[in-house]
């Protein structure tokens, strides 16, 4: 059966680099993936729950074709992630912890308030 991995951190803490290294067998999606247009990141405020659905949509048809996943996003708080416990199959929830390069721009006054917000999660 097919696996689903959910990397969850703050922007710049390494999801992606931890999703890409560790998880590189496994199909990567992330929301962020949705604002990416020709090679450029064009982040809207207001797609962002389009992103989060075209996020999940995106990782149900692979686990459903019999791929393991990994999706990297914020999941700042636990119900965050619930659309993927609730998916049906295995799950594994990671924590990135790095202090990397934040590679779009999040001003540092947000990812501390994301910091700040961030629940704690127990399988």
């Amino acid at each position: 059966m097919p696996e689903i991995v959910l990397i969850r951190g703050v922007p710049g803490s390494g999801k992606t680099t931890i999703a890409k290294t560790k998880y590189a067998e496994h199909q990567l999606v992330e929301a962020d993936m949705f604002f990416e247009r020709g090679g450029e990141y064009q982040y809207d405020r207001d797609k962002i729950k389009d992103a989060h659905k075209w996020c999940q949509d995106i990782a149900l048809r692979w686990l459903n074709m019999g791929y393991d996943v990994v999706v990297a996003n914020t999941f700042t708080r636990v119900w965050e992630m619930q659309p993927y416990l609730d998916m049906g199959y295995p799950v594994k929830v990671v924590e990135a912890t790095g202090n990397y390069d934040n590679v779009h721009g999040v001003p540092s006054e947000i990812v501390e308030r994301m910091r700040e917000r961030f629940e704690a999660y127990s399988c």
